[in-house]
């Protein structure tokens, strides 16, 4: 069974049919959250980064959100292979000890351990990896305003229920509850901001740790950032909570003089979500103009079926099976263990580019 569909724009489509696929077509690499989900595509980013991308020199934006940034910000790592390698591993067998009548570990352990394993794998590279020759690293987080400026036992959840009913009704509307900002370590955002309330900073080898940390801050599961040197006062969370799977306008860059170039998005579905509380409103899941010039690399949702448990890994996992890491371990080690098929069938396709395998996205 073919592990790998590949989805494209209108105009990404045009672009394959003329002349395939090359790596200096590439202007952007977008990540999305998800959590665990992002490990099938491990195997897709070390052949990205480690074999494919070399044969190209143009600048390339790489925009990550939650678990997303932390692998864009690995592939710019100066030995971005074994970093791949690195993060798959940790996030497989990360554990939290329950103490004495906990179900699950609080959200002050899991933010404690995460920061710690965040200096471990980054201490001494981060300078190096924010200025990579050829990568310009983009970090989304999510700004608390209102009820969630400040994180609350009380007013947080309260905030969060707020900014759900304003999204139904609209989803700029949520920006009076949640802003955008995106922490860059160079150059222009490779993305239009009309779309939501937007800011765009600096990142820096000073608030790298903080920002990252805010990024993959799940609300209620880790505890949010607050404080972050060179940026406004306020609770940062999730880059997913506003972005979910980065549906951003990709045709519409901050700066229209700077390379275009086709957007790559390894993604572990079809649908690109624009928010996190979008994931039920089914009418948001639809391709908008903003992905024309977007190809999605993703696994093939019957493929997915006979992965462990017929699913991709995902959040939930860590209560399926509590404190048995080694059951978890080892599920997990078998679906990207299988994921291998699916950088094997793209480094195919990219030789032999066939317009029959490409799908409207």
């Amino acid at each position: 069974m073919k592990a790998l569909c590949i989805y494209a724009g209108p105009q990404a489509k045009q672009h394959l049919a003329r002349q395939g696929l090359s790596a200096s077509d590439v202007g952007v690499i977008p990540a999305a959250a998800g959590g665990p989900k992002g490990l099938i595509l491990g195997p897709i980013d070390r052949f990205l980064f480690h074999e494919w991308l070399p044969n190209s020199q143009q600048t390339i934006d790489l925009v990550g959100a939650s678990i997303g940034a932390w692998r864009m910000a690995t592939a710019c790592m100066p030995n971005s292979l074994a970093g791949l390698l690195r993060l798959e591993h940790d996030y497989i067998h990360q554990h939290y000890e329950l103490k004495p009548g906990q179900k699950f570990p609080s959200a002050q352990q899991v933010s404690d351990a995460f920061r710690d394993n965040l200096d471990l794998f980054y201490g001494g590279s981060i300078e190096s990896l924010l200025t990579h020759p050829r990568y310009r690293l983009h970090v989304l987080t999510s700004r608390g305003k209102g009820l969630l400026k400040r994180e609350h036992p009380l007013w947080s959840p309260l905030g969060y229920g707020v900014a759900f009913l304003s999204n139904v009704i609209h989803r700029k509307a949520m920006g009076a509850s949640l802003e955008r900002v995106v922490f860059s370590s160079a150059g222009h955002l490779p993305f239009g901001t009309q779309d939501y309330a937007s800011r765009h900073l600096t990142l820096t080898t000073n608030n790298f740790m903080d920002v990252l940390q805010a990024s993959c801050a799940i609300p209620f599961v880790l505890k949010a950032v607050h404080n972050i040197e060179g940026a406004p006062s306020g609770a940062y969370w999730d880059g997913g909570i506003t972005d979910y799977h980065l549906h951003l306008d990709w045709q519409n860059s901050a700066h229209p003089e700077q390379h275009r170039g086709l957007v790559l998005y390894p993604h572990f579905q079809k649908s690109v979500v624009p928010g996190w509380l979008d994931k039920t409103l089914k009418w948001r899941h639809k391709a908008t103009p903003f992905l024309s010039n977007t190809v999605v690399l993703a696994p093939n949702p019957e493929w997915i079926k006979t992965l462990p448990n017929g699913k991709l890994p995902d959040r939930n996992d860590f209560s399926t099976y509590g404190q048995d890491l080694q059951a978890r371990v080892k599920v997990w080690k078998a679906a990207t263990s299988a994921s291998e098929q699916l950088a094997d069938e793209l480094a195919q396709w990219l030789n032999q580019p066939h317009m029959s395998v490409v799908q409207d996205l």
